[in-house]
């Protein structure tokens, strides 16, 4: 035979060579086939979850929405936070030292008692004082050079031109959070120019707030006309405003017009968080934002984590920032709480991870499946996932199913600070109006939306049919005999049982349509539903909406339109009757009483009282109510208030929704705080547990692989043997 060319190797040799890597991976991590992480990441101190909206804004002073809150409430410090574990929902300080307590003057300017009456209270002032030895995270807004210049507020157009991240800049610095952060951001919220959509309501009560708007948004029009129709920086340092001062380094004052207990929740929220002038300058310069590199895309805090990552169409990455002053998980709580395990980590310093890996997730499904793998640590509940992750006992009690508890996984549940309500528009001629007739007839369509059906229906169960407008946790909800409405409800086996339908149609008799005719025209009575929903996933609700009318005699219209149209129909008032939506701001009564205050009409003022709902005696007990402090007082006007509106009915009360949360058991800290955004820095893993599940959960299936082997193998032996004859024929 012939001597082997150079660089030969028979077929069998190459076959091996190809197949020994494959047979060599045999010994690796298993896990790693199908871990959607990098291999070296899996026993990181990690902690592993999704988000299926881009968040729009990340500057606090336009963020708004709850997706953008997941990111944001984590890197900005606002003076104040909720308690995490306490309930009803406490504010304790943040950047604060303590909770600032008002003080009261009258229109001379002399102190008034902490009792004064509100009608006497001029000014309300708080004194701020905020923790020395804050740091913003590590940023290049604050570099320098050895003269202590900045390095990089002044770049040239080429040099901004060639940047694509924040980690293209070789330096970065930081500095300690001062009193004149906290003003600096409380007069960007007043600049017209950045649409802070809080701006209106602070108008109404910082003083001096929305002429300072105007006197420095004619400056940054002249400095704008100067820079040849740039968008200029602004130093906000040069104009004074009279309601929020800096006392001195530590110290900064804010001052409202009247009185408004209220304020001290806004400054639970990112909104009055510090933003150092440095990254307003730094982010101004032309050509920065066409880069993404501005404060909706790289927010400056002083939070424990900061922002590493942001890649909105795959992953956002928050990471521990290392100039974090320190803070301590909270050493009491509720009744329970420490036999929960929720106390276990009474006092220990926080943040408990390192860093948080939220994925892009747009469909529920994939998502649900990564979780029972154990590639996120905790979830909620689609309707889809529903079945297969809880189920209800003959006694109607709630529970995991077999299979989640064998996976160790738990379940958190809690009432939310929201309400979903169908609402009559006052305005109308023949569902609204505070004649007898139409109250009646409001009160007979109240009982017959069964809410309690559609929740099981439609929720799976997630929520609690309302019984007025504001929720459990919230102070002014009255629990047991005492919160059930009596027109709607009765109360049975102590429980609220809804009253009959035969009890709806006598009411229907009564306000002039029995049998759901006119008593005086012999017609059928009509009305009208007007929504957004269209789809083929809506005709079931719309079907049960029609459902509950047809149980009177009444014809109901569907009236499907855009959201915009929606909108519209809302604001003329030509919409009859519909179903709409609140979430708290804060937790407090107020916040959801003024959806039904008169001066707040949809219509007559374009407020969020979309229902035009108008009472005399309502609306000044809200005035009475509204700055009240929390006590016996207040709840006897509530009360009456509430009494008020179950009387008059301006809507069905539909619902409080239920938050279901599942959560693997390598998971430790879960308290569903509602009101609380910041609560990452509570959580803490087990990531050698996460470790061992997912190896457990997550073998590989390698039979598809060795049977393409295989086949492999004995499709290439007939072409290796022909091969090998033909070299011995050319041998011999």
């Amino acid at each position: 035979m012939t001597d082997s060319l150079p660089g030969y190797r028979p077929g069998w040799t190459r076959l091996l060579a190809w197949l020994l890597p494959l047979l060599l991976l045999t010994g690796c991590d298993p896990s790693a086939w199908n871990n959607p992480y990098p291999a070296l990441e899996a026993k990181g101190n990690i902690l592993y979850s999704s988000f299926s909206e881009r968040p729009k804004h990340l500057d606090p002073v336009r963020s708004y929405s709850a997706n953008e809150y997941a990111f944001i409430a984590q890197i900005y410090e606002p003076p104040l936070q909720y308690h995490y574990l306490k309930r009803p929902y406490e504010l304790i300080p943040l950047a604060a030292e303590r909770v600032p307590v008002a003080r009261y003057y009258d229109e001379e300017g002399e102190l008034l008692p902490d009792d004064a009456d509100a009608e006497q209270i001029a000014v309300s002032e708080y004194e701020v004082t905020i923790l020395p030895g804050m740091r913003y995270q590590p940023h290049p807004a604050f570099a320098t050079d050895e003269q202590g210049e900045s390095l990089y507020h002044e770049l040239d157009p080429d040099t901004i031109q060639s940047l694509n991240t924040l980690g293209d800049f070789a330096r970065s610095g930081s500095r300690e959070v001062t009193a004149a952060d906290f003003v600096y951001q409380i007069k960007r919220l007043a600049f017209p120019r950045l649409q802070s959509p809080i701006a209106g309501v602070m108008g109404d009560y910082i003083i001096d707030f929305s002429a300072f708007g105007q006197r420095v948004n004619a400056a940054w029009e002249k400095l704008k006309q100067q820079d040849e129709g740039q968008k200029p920086w602004l130093d906000l340092h040069q104009y004074p405003m009279e309601g929020a001062e800096v006392i001195d380094r530590y110290r900064f004052r804010v001052r409202l017009q009247g009185k408004y207990p209220q304020f001290l929740y806004w400054m639970a929220m990112p909104f009055f968080a510090p933003m150092p002038w440095e990254a307003e300058r730094f982010y101004a310069q032309p050509g920065m934002s066409k880069r993404n590199i501005n404060l909706d895309w790289y927010p400056v805090g002083s939070g424990p984590f900061m922002l590493q990552e942001n890649n909105p169409n795959l992953r956002m990455v928050l990471e521990r920032n290392p100039n974090f002053h320190g803070e301590r998980y909270p050493e009491e709580g509720m009744p329970g709480d420490r036999e929960a395990g929720l106390l276990a980590d009474a006092g220990r310093p926080l943040p408990f991870t390192d860093r948080a890996v939220y994925s892009l997730e747009k469909e529920s499904i994939p998502y649900w499946n990564k979780f029972l793998q154990g590639y996120y640590d905790t979830s909620g509940i689609s309707s889809d996932s529903f079945d297969q992750a809880v189920q209800f006992s003959s006694q109607g009690d709630l529970g995991l199913t077999e299979s989640m508890k064998a996976k160790g996984i738990h379940l958190e549940t809690a009432v939310t600070a929201s309400i979903f309500y169908m609402g009559f528009n006052m305005d109308d001629p023949v569902v609204g109006g505070g004649s007898k007739r139409a109250r009646l007839l409001r009160r007979a369509i109240s009982i017959a939306m069964d809410y309690e059906e559609y929740l099981s229906i439609f929720n799976n169960g997630r929520g609690v049919a309302a019984q007025g407008p504001i929720p459990p946790g919230i102070f002014g909800n009255r629990s047991g005999a005492a919160g059930i409405d009596p027109y709607v409800y009765d109360w049975v086996n102590d429980r609220p049982k809804r009253k009959p339908a035969a009890e709806a149609r006598r009411l229907m008799a009564l306000a002039g349509y029995p049998g759901g005719r006119d008593e005086n025209t012999g017609k059928p009575l009509i009305l009208y539903y007007d929504t957004t929903s269209s789809g083929p996933d809506d005709k079931a609700r719309l079907n049960w909406i029609r459902k509950q009318f047809n149980k009177l005699g009444v014809q109901l219209v569907i009236r499907a339109s855009d959201y915009n149209r929606f909108q519209e129909k809302m604001r003329k008032g030509t919409g009859q009757i519909f179903i709409w939506g609140w979430n708290a701001d804060y937790p407090d009564p107020e916040n959801f009483l003024f959806l039904l205050y008169g001066p707040n009409g949809k219509v007559a003022h374009g407020g969020e009282n979309a229902a035009n709902y108008r009472s005399p005696e309502y609306d000044a007990l809200f005035v009475r109510m509204k700055n009240m402090e929390n006590g016996p007082e207040r709840q006897q006007i509530i009360d009456r208030m509430v009494e008020i509106l179950r009387r008059d009915a301006p809507w069905v009360w539909g619902f409080f929704p239920k938050s279901f949360s599942l959560f693997h058991a390598w998971y430790h800290n879960v308290s569903l705080n509602l009101m609380a955004n910041n609560t990452l820095k509570y959580k803490r893993t087990d990531p050698e547990r996460r470790y061992r599940l997912r190896r457990e959960w997550n073998p590989p299936i390698v039979w598809p692989i060795l049977l393409l082997l295989a086949l492999l193998v004995a499709s290439a032996v007939p072409a290796v043997l022909v091969y090998r004859r033909r070299e011995r024929s050319a041998a011999r």
